[in-house]
């Protein structure tokens, strides 16, 4: 009986020890996947932060050119109106030309970033929006 129980109690230390074994190697695997775990939420979070702030810019932006698109409209629509009266025979040549400055000048503000890709817009050819030159008439 002696010698059945202390084989038994070799076998429980055996077992015990490569359980101990075990729970080490499998401690190790748990504390290795959870640093990978937040080496990877760390990169996400700075991306997500950082894809925040392009969208915050280009909104941003994007505002800024619906602005000035607007008063471009705007520059046209006096310029056009304008250029209807000069037609009925009144002299608006010094205003004509103010409006179609000041057209230019919101263009270049609409469109001010269009110019990254080398592409010209409508001001830099000549024309306006409606493919309308901008040079002042002549009287």
């Amino acid at each position: 009986m002696k010698e059945k129980s202390s084989c038994l109690t070799k076998k429980i230390k055996e077992l015990e020890a490569r359980l101990a074994s075990e729970l080490s190697k499998a401690k190790s695997e748990a504390e290795k996947a959870k640093a990978e775990a937040e080496a990877i939420v760390t990169v996400y979070r700075a991306d997500a932060k950082a894809a925040q702030v392009q969208v915050r810019e280009a909104v941003k932006t994007a505002q800024t050119r619906a602005h000035w698109i607007v008063e471009l409209a705007k520059c046209q629509s006096r310029r056009e109106t304008l250029e209807e009266i000069h037609a009925r025979g009144f002299d608006l040549t010094d205003e004509i030309i103010k409006a179609k400055e000041h057209e230019a000048d919101a263009r270049a503000l609409a469109f001010s970033d269009d110019d990254d890709d080398g592409s010209k817009s409508g001001s830099e050819n000549g024309e306006d929006l409606d493919g309308e030159e901008t040079a002042p008439e002549e009287n």
